[in-house]
Order: structure tokens, then C-alpha cells, then sequence
């Protein structure tokens, strides 16, 4: 028997995860709103996304887009993006980012990702 996942589902989670309307740049991966706000947080930048569609390798994914000229505001080496709502203070994705030392004062520039939600095997 084959195990199967209808569309809603995998959208559901996705428009949980990317109603965020912060999303920092971390020296380390954060577990709470506290850290991914603050305690690792060392740029920080409005998130904007793409409409959710099918994914690339199955189910269903939603983009984040590229942010450019991101002002540092701790100076550090990047290796996590978080994506937190602030209006309830959650911390509601996380994913490593490639490391990337940056300076206090400066700026970061940050490449497309996304989220995708497979489907069951």
C-alpha cells in the first residue's frame, strides 16, 4: 500500500513556517525565538517569498528570495538563517546557510532558498 499526502497539507506547513516576518542571520543554530532573534542574531532582514508550488523533486516547496545590502549589525561568521514571527515570538524555521564571516557596520547579501515539503516513499 502506497503512502499518500494531499497538497493542503505539505501548504499548511508551509504557510506556517513562512508567515515569519523577520528573518535573521545567525553565528549558530538557534532552538528559540530568544537566540534566532538575538543571541545569535547578526543581521536581520523582512523576508519576502515566492507563491508555493509543486516541488522540484516532489510535494510541494515555497521560495525565499535573494535580500542584498542586509546591514550588519554584530559582526560574525553567518552559518544559519532563521525565520521568526514576531507577533507571537516564534521561532518558526531554521536551515544551515553557507558560512560567511561578516563585519559589524557592513552589509550581507543572501542567495534564493526555499522550503520543500516531499512527499511520503
Amino acid at each position: 500500500m502506497a503512502k499518500r499526502m494531499n497538497d493542503g497539507g505539505a501548504d499548511a506547513a508551509l504557510n506556517f513556517w513562512t508567515d515569519a516576518d523577520k528573518m535573521t542571520f545567525c553565528s549558530a543554530e538557534p532552538t528559540t525565538y530568544a537566540q534566532g532573534n538575538a543571541t545569535y542574531a547578526l543581521a536581520d532582514a523582512a523576508p519576502t517569498y515566492d507563491a508555493i508550488t509543486d516541488g522540484t523533486t516532489s510535494g510541494r516547496k515555497r521560495g525565499i528570495q535573494a535580500k542584498t545590502a542586509v546591514p550588519v549589525d554584530v559582526a560574525g561568521t553567518v552559518n544559519h538563517v532563521a525565520l521568526l514571527k514576531t507577533g507571537d515570538s516564534t521561532l518558526r524555521y531554521v536551515t544551515p546557510a553557507p558560512s560567511q564571516a561578516i563585519s559589524a557596520g557592513g552589509t550581507l547579501d543572501s542567495g534564493a532558498w526555499a522550503i520543500e515539503v516531499y512527499d511520503p516513499s
